[in-house]
């Protein structure tokens, strides 16, 4: 059977249930559209919230990436950037002839390049995706970069359901390498306010450092950027510290050292660490990450690097 003309009239298929995933199956769901969903988490310990959202929002889970390809007309796969190749190879056995598949995830151009091609080989159309900025406040209009020979067609067929996707190329790697380059410098910036505030938190000399970025920087509230930079690394870490290893990855497809990208991962990687250690609290709980002083998950890091480790 075909692709449908509209796709409005598409089976849209998530491969990834996590929080991207979770927000595109809504404002997707919310317009009648049918959804369905895979994740690796699914039949685990940790299924349960997904299995709730599901029921909640009427999203069809399926048991593998196998079924979700075979059925969709389009495929979304937004899952962390170390599963990006994985999840290509995964579908491109059982994707449909001329399905799109839309690679959401923060991967280095050479992954993009290696998933475009299994899946173009496999007769379905990849176009490479580049989230520019944090997707919760903008949900299903969230900035997007498209690439790749179908990016155009893409673009023009998803407008319609509420994407706001810019084409840059009709080459795989050129999106991905803005997101990837952007995000040395994004979360880059988040692994420097946290290593700077903490220390500087220890040594009382917080409010003398702000006060030097503010007269420096003064177009930045770095009160209110440090409290946004912990929260979402404390989150977010682990899915961080992947996508700075891609970035890594970018710098070194360049010919150059990352030095920069690979600190920044090691930074995140051990927020998230101490994160899952209970450092700032129970994951999931109310209030987790959620601090509006920084200082309070500063000094909480302080106490936990005081505290023996077993």
């Amino acid at each position: 059977m075909p692709i449908p003309a509209s796709a409005q009239d598409w089976h849209i298929g998530l491969v990834g249930y996590g929080e991207v995933g979770r927000i595109l199956c809504e404002d997707l769901r919310a317009q009648g559209l049918r959804v369905s969903a895979y994740d690796r988490k699914l039949g685990g310990a940790l299924q349960r919230p997904l299995l709730e959202h599901a029921r909640a929002h009427g999203v069809e889970l399926l048991d593998s990436h196998a079924r979700l390809a075979a059925t969709a007309d389009f495929v979304i796969s937004a899952v962390t950037a170390s599963q990006t190749l994985d999840v290509a190879r995964a579908c491109a056995p059982q994707v449909r002839k001329e399905a799109f598949y839309l690679d959401f995830n923060s991967a280095s151009p050479g992954a993009k390049q290696a998933a475009g091609a299994l899946i173009d080989a496999a007769g379905a159309r990849y176009v490479e995706g580049a989230v520019m900025t944090s997707i919760p406040p903008y949900r299903i209009k969230v900035p997007l970069l498209l690439g790749g020979a179908s990016a155009r067609a893409l673009a023009e067929a998803i407008a319609p359901l509420g994407f706001v996707a810019k084409v840059v190329s009709d080459r795989l790697g050129v999106a991905s390498a803005t997101k990837m380059c952007r995000s040395v410098m994004v979360k880059g910036l988040e692994a420097l306010v946290i290593e700077s505030f903490t220390a500087a938190r220890h040594y009382g000399v917080e409010d003398a450092v702000i006060a030097s970025l503010q007269e420096t920087f003064p177009g930045i509230d770095w009160e209110k950027q440090g409290a946004y930079f912990f929260q979402r690394v404390i989150e977010h870490g682990r899915r961080r510290s992947e996508e700075m290893h891609e970035s890594a990855n970018t710098v070194r497809e360049a010919g150059m050292p990352a030095f920069s990208a690979q600190g920044t991962a090691e930074r995140q990687a051990w927020m998230a660490d101490r994160a899952d250690a209970g450092s700032f609290g129970e994951r999931g709980a109310p209030g987790f990450a959620r601090a509006a002083d920084w200082r309070a998950e500063a000094d909480r890091l302080l106490q936990s690097l005081k505290e023996p480790t077993a």
